[in-house]
């Protein structure tokens, strides 16, 4: 540029007939200039004198001279921070003349600030959009547009405003619809050069996120009034009416006890459950605590926690021999307050509030299982609860072997699977060995009959109080004996029906004709009766 600047100036420099000092010429490059704030810029003066005197440039920047030539000089100028002229000069003859060039200093809008107030809003209600440039320059240069998504929302210019101003913001008040929850909202800041030669420098906000909420309705809590220290109780905290139901947070705690919550939404209702175990007995308060938004809801609900442990059922020997006394008691647990009211099953009367009840037995055979129950009865905050301890009871006895199940006469069929059948009773469980033969023939156990089969079995059943014995006859049939006997059966039974039928028929027929003669019988009697009441008088 400078080769390039020299040789026009030399060229200007060539003596031209009848050249007059008075028409030189001062001229200033670039002639028209845009500097961004702050940014240095490089200015060249230069005159078509061919001698000039004393040149250079006025300013109040600071300027240094880079460069000169015969008739050019070039500058650094540096500290733009507002809008100015340059004044470049050259004298000739002692003739001095100037040339000026219009600097505009210009801030592009680099910090564009949106802010959503607030950040979270209630359906409804207004809220601002605002969107400010801490520093741009030219101002009426300006224009915001503020942006829902993709949509223009609002756009506003500044050529109107007076040079001094330095605010640039646009803010507008939109209301809250459940619609425009998450939806992005940004500020775009333009400012156009291009009037001073200059182009369109653009600058834009970080979106932002809006979030709607509704949060009209207290919360419920849902939890039974009495609580039983120790024992695991589900609660719920439950609140409707609110939007978005999948964002609301639940905080549930009984006193200084705070619990683990599980949380389900559905539609426009969001609950939490949690599972409490009061260890201390008295009164406390379960709250709740429900967060959407900006917003908190608080709920708390009274509970009375009781210690009521189940009654003390106690059998003084629990395996008694068959013919001994059994003592049964039942008392309230100690822990229990007041003494609990107790009913034991069996007992001859129930005892005062406090006292034990008492069941006094002698154990026989069929008492072998026989559970006993005890009831206890406590008044809690006005109600009525009860708690119930079962035991069992086990008698011991010697092996029987009834005829029940283990008959002594026992018919099988040739050819078939047939089984020896002797189950004894006893407790201990007594084990039962059978022989036949001399040789052992386990019961139960099936076996493919035979004439051979045909004989006495003895069967032994023992436990640890003793054994007893018991001889089984064994009659093995052939099929055709044992198809008669079924077809005889048949046929006995049926005549059995028969005869039965028919003097059932032959019972009421009569019944029938009594009854059809019964009106003329009474009035026979009738007319007898009188006859006689006749006589006698």
């Amino acid at each position: 540029m400078e080769i390039l600047f020299g040789a026009c100036v030399q060229l200007a420099s060539l003596p031209h007939p009848g050249f007059s000092e008075e028409l030189f010429e001062v001229s200033i490059w670039p002639n028209q200039t845009l500097v961004e704030f702050g940014q240095p810029l490089t200015v060249n003066c230069s005159t078509t004198c061919p001698d000039p005197g004393p040149g250079g440039i006025e300013t109040l920047l600071k300027k240094t001279q880079v460069d000169k030539g015969p008739q050019w000089k070039e500058f650094l100028l540096e500290g733009f921070t507002e809008n100015s002229v340059l004044q470049c000069f050259f004298s000739c003859a002692g003739i001095q003349k100037d040339s000026s060039l219009d600097i505009t200093v210009y801030k592009p809008p680099e910090q564009v600030i949106l802010e959503l107030q607030p950040a979270w809003v209630a359906v409804d209600e207004a809220f601002t959009v605002k969107c400010h440039v801490p520093s741009v320059a030219p101002l009426e240069n300006l224009t915001l547009t503020l942006l829902q998504g993709n949509q223009e929302l609002h756009r506003k210019n500044f050529w109107s405003l007076a040079p001094a101003s330095h605010v640039a913001e646009v803010a507008i008040s939109v209301r809250a619809q459940r619609e425009t929850d998450r939806c992005s909202f940004s500020c775009r800041a333009e400012l156009d050069l291009s009037s001073q030669g200059g182009g369109l420098v653009h600058g834009s906000s970080a979106p932002k996120e809006l979030r709607i909420f509704e949060f009209s309705q207290s919360p419920q809590i849902w939890v039974s009034s009495l609580l039983e220290v120790g024992m695991a109780e589900t609660v719920s905290c439950e609140v409707a009416g609110v939007f978005p139901a999948g964002e609301v947070t639940f905080h549930m705690a009984l006193g200084d006890q705070e619990l683990n919550v599980v949380l389900s939404w559905e539609g426009d209702t969001a609950w939490a459950n949690a599972t409490i175990r009061a260890m201390e007995p008295g009164d406390q308060e379960l709250s709740c605590l429900v967060a959407l938004g900006l917003m908190e809801q608080r709920a708390r609900q009274p509970v009375h926690v009781y210690r009521f442990p189940p009654p003390v059922l106690e059998i003084e020997e629990s395996y008694p021999l068959a013919g001994t006394d059994v003592n049964v008691t039942c008392s309230g647990h100690v822990l229990t307050s007041p003494s609990p009211t107790i009913r034991l099953q069996g007992a001859p009367a129930r005892p005062a509030p406090g006292d034990p009840a008492w069941l006094l037995l002698t154990a026989t055979e069929e008492d072998d299982g026989r559970n006993f129950s005890c009831e206890a009865s406590l008044e809690v905050q006005g109600r009525q609860l009860t708690k119930t301890s079962v035991t069992q009871l086990h008698v011991l006895y010697e092996p029987r072997l009834e005829e029940s199940s283990c008959p002594g006469n026992q018919t099988w069929v040739e050819g078939l699977m047939q089984r020896l059948a002797c189950v004894p009773k006893g407790n201990p469980a007594p084990a039962v060995v059978c022989t036949w033969k001399g040789v052992l023939f386990p019961p139960g156990v099936p076996h493919k009959a035979t004439k051979n089969h045909t004989g006495l079995y003895c069967c032994t059943a023992t436990n640890k109080l003793g054994s007893v014995s018991k001889d089984i006859r064994v009659l093995v049939q052939g099929l055709e004996e044992g198809v008669s006997s079924t077809i005889f059966v048949i046929i006995i039974a049926a005549l059995g029906v028969g005869v039965v039928t028919l003097a059932l028929y032959l019972n009421y027929q009569p019944c029938k004709i009594k009854k059809r003669k019964l009106p003329y019988r009474q009035q026979a009697e009738s007319q007898e009766e009188e006859d006689q009441l006749q006589v006698n008088q």
